[in-house]
């Protein structure tokens, strides 16, 4: 919590206020997530944040929000066409190999000396 800049901790503490409010089966608004920021210390919030995310965080997204798994991973691409003839694996030997000459890149000094001396 040390490395959170205050609006990072602003942020965090509001969230974690609309969360408590939504899980006790109460009205998720401005008011009632400042009166629960305030009932537990955290006066020097700033006021717009309560009202920013009471009116983003209702109910249906709340519990969307805990349903949906976090993160941004790619879309996992198609899977493989199926048993096929036995060439595929001579083809995908090719592919590594051809990969694996793209990816080696000679050692450059990126200054365009090479004398390996001092800079």
């Amino acid at each position: 919590m040390d490395k959170l800049s205050k609006s990072q901790k602003d942020e965090m503490a509001v969230s974690l206020a609309a969360l408590a409010l939504y899980d006790g089966d109460a009205e998720v608004t401005s008011g009632q997530i400042t009166a629960l920021l305030e009932a537990t210390g955290n006066t020097e919030v700033e006021a717009f944040y309560p009202i920013i995310f009471a009116n983003f965080l209702t109910p249906q997204k709340i519990a969307e929000l805990i349903a949906t798994p976090g993160g941004s991973g790619g879309g996992g691409g198609g899977g493989g066409g199926g048993g096929g003839a036995g060439g595929d694996a001579a083809e995908e030997e090719e592919e590594e190999k051809v990969e694996e000459e793209e990816m080696e890149a000679p050692a450059v000094d990126m200054f365009g000396g090479d004398d390996g001396g001092d800079y």
